[in-house]
């Protein structure tokens, strides 16, 4: 069973990565959200680790940034913690 520790973990570090990438492009939260049909609160939630999305948001947000969905999975998780 994963604990909440690491599913809070798992969407701090989603939420890093996509801050990195809107980064990397230069990207407001605003333009992102003109993009791909998302508000940009809630894309400032999601990169504070704060939301939990589904799927078709990250495909979403692959339209929005032009980038492959698995860019965003970029980072380790550790599922040996209890």
């Amino acid at each position: 069973m994963i604990n909440e520790t690491t599913k809070s973990e798992f969407l701090l570090q989603f939420g890093k990565r996509l801050g990195e990438i809107k980064k990397q492009k230069g990207l407001s939260y605003r333009k992102i959200a003109e993009n791909c049909d998302l508000d940009a609160s809630f894309i400032s939630k999601i990169e504070k680790g704060t939301e939990n999305i589904t799927l078709e948001t990250i495909l979403n947000l692959s339209y929005g940034l032009k980038i492959q969905p698995k860019e965003f999975f970029d980072f380790k998780v550790d599922l040996e913690k209890e």
